[in-house]
């Protein structure tokens, strides 16, 4: 398997066909480009997809919050009855339907039972049902394995969270004040390469294009810093780039096989790994994007990570994800002191959302999301009621500016922890090239304008 992936449109996308100089790839957060007028269904008759949470309530133990009856106390799930289980049915239809997503499959794991169920395709040419057994590209949930392995080397004395980058990488610009802790928690400051037009333009003219590590971050080098190191938080993937020369450094092979040794196989993950170039092994879905030149839809299974690498490349399964859901957020594999560091989250910008070291807090909702041409995911472990969510589905098209993965959980988490939603956070300006006028932004990569090449991101 030899193609490449190729970028999302961050842009909104009101007509369908988006601008082949406007092309993005998402991932954190969710937060693309919202184009507004989201609350208006799709179909007529049938309930509103809307790009925000229909009520988006505090963390459980936030002062002032109102928790609906149906959630108990906080932090609860409801209890998986047959009823429950027709509404979750009914709203994953629902969504698939209004945000024609080809396949879908959806794991729910908590104390009082377990739902796991596919629906739709995956594969739109022969019709092949989606299945909970396929593998599927999980985008930038990657980071969180990325940081795992970094915090591994924390518990080794191998590595300090609070050392400068410099100690551990040569060549990254203001190295020597930017902290290893501030890399993980998307706090450098550094220029995003996924933002910088060269970039874009060169991943989109040759989607075959294999990127080393050095030459993607060579692209967000040539930029001034957007910020002094620690100030604001910007969603950024050359951090996780960064981090996984740190790996090979320090670690001495290769990031793939040492997220491997370090990460995937203690957690005992039998169908994840990290590609060495575009083998994508069998069974796997099909992914279907709309991150195309001309703005149509097109099978984008093959497309090569080597420009996301360890901010976004690997594969995994929906049971794997929803055991490494649980690792992540509980530290299994970290000594306790560790873990407690990489939960320190700190503001986002995005209500209800905060970033510790390579994972989020969504409203109590604890991991990470992804988004690569024609994938997404989300793994997301709610400590309080020891319950799992993972969605993992093969299209990455935006439904009226919002990520389907986060419309998918959204329904489902206020189904099944009305007092924990996962939200949606608001797009947010990307930083772009001085030469541009625009702000420099602190969210997660969305661009403002559509003339011109934006930001890629996972």
């Amino acid at each position: 398997m030899t193609d490449t992936r190729r970028p999302r449109p961050a842009a909104p996308r009101t007509t369908g066909r988006v601008s082949a100089a406007a092309l993005a790839l998402t991932g954190l957060l969710a937060a693309s480009a919202c184009s507004g007028g989201s609350t208006t269904a799709r179909q007529s008759g049938e309930p509103a997809v809307t790009a925000e949470p229909a009520a988006v309530s505090p963390s459980a133990g936030t002062p002032g919050s109102q928790a609906p009856s149906a959630a108990g106390s906080s932090g609860a799930v409801v209890p998986l009855t047959a009823d429950v289980t027709k509404q979750l049915d009914a709203a994953i239809t629902r969504v698939m339907s209004q945000a024609a997503v080809p396949g879908v499959s959806v794991g729910i794991t908590t104390p009082t039972g377990t739902y796991v169920k596919s629906f739709g395709v995956a594969d739109k040419v022969s019709e092949t049902p989606m299945d909970p057994g396929l593998r599927m590209r999980i985008g930038s949930e990657t980071k969180t394995f990325t940081a795992t392995a970094v915090l591994r080397l924390v518990d080794q004395g191998k590595v300090r969270l609070d050392d400068p980058i410099a100690k551990y990488v040569d060549g990254v610009p203001g190295g020597d004040g930017i902290t290893v802790r501030q890399l993980g928690e998307m706090r450098s400051g550094l220029f995003p390469y996924s933002s910088d037009p060269d970039f874009v333009n060169t991943l989109i003219s040759d989607p075959n294009r294999v990127f080393t590590p050095d030459q993607l971050l060579a692209y967000g080098y040539k930029h001034p810093a957007v910020f002094p190191p620690g100030a604001q938080f910007q969603y950024n993937n050359s951090n996780y780039i960064i981090l996984g020369k740190l790996l090979e450094k320090v670690g001495g092979q290769p990031a793939g096989p040492f997220i491997k040794d370090q990460a995937i196989t203690p957690a005992g993950l039998g169908q994840t790994l990290f590609p060495v170039g575009a083998e994508f092994p069998d069974p796997h879905a099909h992914g279907y994007t709309d991150q195309t030149p001309d703005g149509s839809i097109q099978d984008a299974t093959d497309w090569d990570p080597s420009w996301a690498w360890t901010a976004g490349a690997i594969i995994s399964t929906l049971a794997d994800l929803q055991s490494w859901a649980k690792t992540a957020a509980t530290g299994t594999l970290l000594k306790p002191a560790t873990q407690a560091e990489r939960l320190k989250t700190l503001p986002t910008g995005d209500p209800g959302v905060g970033y510790g070291f390579g994972i989020f807090d969504n409203n109590g909702w604890i991991g990470h999301n992804g988004s690569l041409p024609g994938y997404e995911s989300v793994a997301v472990y709610l400590p309080q009621a020891q319950s799992t969510l993972t969605i993992l589905l093969n299209t990455d098209v935006l439904y009226q500016g919002s990520e389907p993965s986060s419309l998918f959980a959204n329904e489902i988490t206020k189904i099944i922890s009305p007092r924990n939603p996962y939200s949606i956070p608001p797009a947010t300006a990307a930083p772009s090239p001085p030469a541009s006028g625009s702000g420099s932004g602190s969210g997660s990569g969305t661009p403002t304008g559509t003339g011109s090449p934006s930001t890629v991101r996972t």
